[in-house]
């Protein structure tokens, strides 16, 4: 018996087609399609994005590098740029902010993620424990202006201290994968050889290409030739003139001040930051007026002039946080009435009811919170 074939239309095209539907719509009301699917195929989803950890790597004692395949929900992104991770740690919804270490070239929605771990995170710890291939994470959009300028300039200067390597690891990756023709210096400062990211990634693109010159300097590290924090010394090192060269800094805020002021003395100005540690802020403890109320729990506080995460804190709640930096919106919660201050910007909401970042809101006053 002879079967004739037919051909059948692209399964997965059909797929989406059918997830757009407004029949759809109407049969998962309230939650949304996106809610039943993600129960089966948690990649194919129509508005959420996803990604699926495909490979898992430890650089360093204190790291796991995870390589990520997005959905198609994922719009690509500038190197430079964050994302924000979302995963399920200990039955709760996790989400932190961290820089991809790839170029913004990488095909088929591939992302590079270098996380370090800290003494009190709970979601770095966990990935350098339990990430698997397979493993499924929400992503955010891209996000962030710290970025390379298009054109390109002639001269680029990327400088990294820790973990801030990953946003300046992906911008040198994309200007290779471009064939960039200019110069390209590179300082990477870490506290010893041991826990230095990405040596071997820098080793090869300097053998490949003479014009990246790589310094890196260990500021722990004892009997090394090449100990030490940054100085104008190291710039020219690195580059031939780097008063004429595009600046991308992220670290800690030490090695920023360092760089800030070298470039004030030379008269330059102020190079692209970034920084994944929050800066040391001075607040008005002695001009703080007004009580916080925290109306769930039924608390009720002196405004201490502290941000309103610690003030929670303070008062014995444990409010879901990640970042504070005001970054991931882990933290986000209902402000019932009441003015607060933004501690980065200055600016004030006076708002009624509207979400907040606890973690960067200061209380002007009177407030009460869904706490």
């Amino acid at each position: 018996m002879v079967v004739s074939q037919v051909s059948h239309p692209d399964r997965a095209g059909w797929g989406r087609r059918l997830l757009h539907s407004r029949l759809l719509d109407a049969l998962a009301y309230p939650h949304g399609v996106d809610r039943y699917v993600e129960l089966v195929r948690p990649l194919l989803l129509r508005r959420d994005v996803r990604a699926e950890v495909t490979a898992v790597r430890h650089q360093t004692p204190k790291s796991v590098t995870l390589t990520l395949r997005a959905n198609d929900n994922w719009r690509g992104l500038s190197a430079g740029q964050f994302v924000g991770v979302s995963l399920q740690v200990e039955g709760t919804w996790h989400t932190r902010p961290y820089s991809p270490a790839g170029s913004e070239h990488a095909p088929h929605g591939e992302l590079e993620l270098t996380v370090s771990t800290h003494p009190e995170g709970k979601v770095s710890r966990y990935l350098r424990e339990h990430a698997r291939p397979g493993m499924i994470v929400g992503l955010t959009q891209a996000q962030g202006e710290f970025v390379l300028p298009d054109p390109r300039p002639d001269r680029v200067l990327l400088i990294s201290g820790g973990s801030g390597i990953t946003p300046v690891m992906a911008m040198l990756r994309t200007l290779c994968d471009e064939g960039f023709a200019g110069e390209i210096g590179f300082l990477n400062y870490a506290r010893s050889h041991q826990l230095a990211l990405y040596r071997d990634a820098l080793d090869q693109l300097t053998a490949r290409r003479q014009r990246v010159r790589v310094l890196r300097g260990f500021t722990r590290g004892r009997g090394q030739a090449d100990i030490g924090r940054f100085s104008r010394e190291h710039a020219r090192a690195v580059i031939s003139d780097h008063a004429s060269a595009a600046t991308f800094v992220c670290g800690p805020p030490a090695l920023i001040d360092s760089v800030g002021v070298v470039w004030g003395q030379d008269g330059l100005d102020e190079p692209a930051i970034e920084t994944f540690t929050p800066p040391a802020l001075a607040f008005d403890a002695a001009g703080a007026q007004g009580v916080v109320r925290f109306v769930h729990s039924e608390r009720e506080a002196a405004n201490s002039g502290l941000p309103l995460l610690e003030q929670a804190e303070d008062a014995g709640l444990a409010p879901e946080h990640g970042c504070r930096m005001g970054i991931c919106n882990t933290c986000a919660t209902r402000k019932r009435a009441g003015t607060v201050r933004n501690i980065f910007t200055g600016a004030t909401s006076s708002a009624g009811e509207e979400q907040i970042r606890i973690c960067v809101s200061v209380p002007v006053g009177d407030v009460a919170l869904d706490l």
